[in-house]
């Protein structure tokens, strides 16, 4: 929305200042969108991040109460409780994403061992906010919701530190919930996405196991046998493959999958 109000999340580096025109910038651009009643997101890693957009998202609302219109903050690793308390005054959410599945490891060689959880989600759920899981896919990973859900189960880099203490573990209900009807919040389509329910888009997948029982050190390597989108058939494979769609053609042409097979022929 503002290149300079947005940090980045790449733990291998120093945590970035945001430039001092920052506040100008966001609030010309808030001002524009509380006033069409449009909603906005903005990408915060960090506190000293989300602490600076606070005070211009506060001050627009003065002048243009943002009721209405979805407002959330996508990462939030380390928000404050105080941050999060101003959020939830403000009617805004948080999606959070597995980014510390991937770059656990790198965090705490750079800032030391934490034993809050990051990004605090069980702070959020506790005071109300709505809080969406997701994948950041593909600035960070794939699309796949697989990894994403066991780390928010188990609070497990993919190394296998365990970052998380164990009360803060959300059950796989609640992984499931945030993944689904939670993210669909964020996209103001909670009424029609998320859970399956007569007036709902027919979203469904069915698994080779049980994800409720199925070993948690599983749940990663997940593949649907047979997706469903909008009540149609999208994927199918094993049992199901013979209701599966024809594959689509590999494209742009120039794609090392077409041209040579894939990059490991290459």
């Amino acid at each position: 929305m503002v290149w300079s109000a947005a940090d980045f999340e790449n733990f291998l580096e120093p945590r970035p200042d945001m430039p001092p025109q920052m506040e100008g910038e966001l609030e010309a651009v808030l001002r524009l969108l509380v006033k069409n009643r449009w909603p906005f997101r903005i990408h915060a890693t960090y506190g000293e991040s989300i602490e600076r957009d606070l005070a211009v998202i506060e001050k627009v609302n003065r002048h243009i109460p943002l009721a209405g219109p979805r407002w959330f903050f996508d990462h939030a690793e380390t928000i404050t409780d105080a941050q999060l308390a101003r959020v939830k005054a403000l009617g805004g959410g948080i999606a959070v994403q597995n980014r510390t599945y991937y770059q656990g490891e790198a965090y705490w060689q750079r800032y030391g061992a934490q034993t809050r959880q990051m990004p605090p989600i069980r702070t959020m759920l506790k005071m109300g906010i709505p809080v969406g899981l997701g994948t950041d896919g593909t600035r960070v990973s794939s699309y796949g919701r697989w990894p994403s859900l066991y780390w928010a189960v188990t609070g497990k880099t993919a190394g296998g530190l365990q970052m998380w203490q164990p009360g803060d573990a959300l059950s796989r209900f609640d992984a499931l919930r945030l993944m689904t009807r939670g993210s669909a919040w964020m996209s103001g389509e909670e009424h029609v996405k998320g859970t399956i329910a007569p007036g709902q888009y027919a979203d469904l997948v069915v698994l080779p196991r049980d994800y409720f029982t199925m070993p948690a050190d599983g749940i990663r390597k997940l593949e649907s046998m047979l997706t469903i989108v909008n009540g149609k058939v999208v994927y199918g494979a094993g049992p199901f493959a013979r209701v599966a769609p024809a594959a689509l053609p590999v494209e742009p042409a120039w794609s090392p999958i077409k041209v040579y097979g894939g990059f490991q022929n290459r």
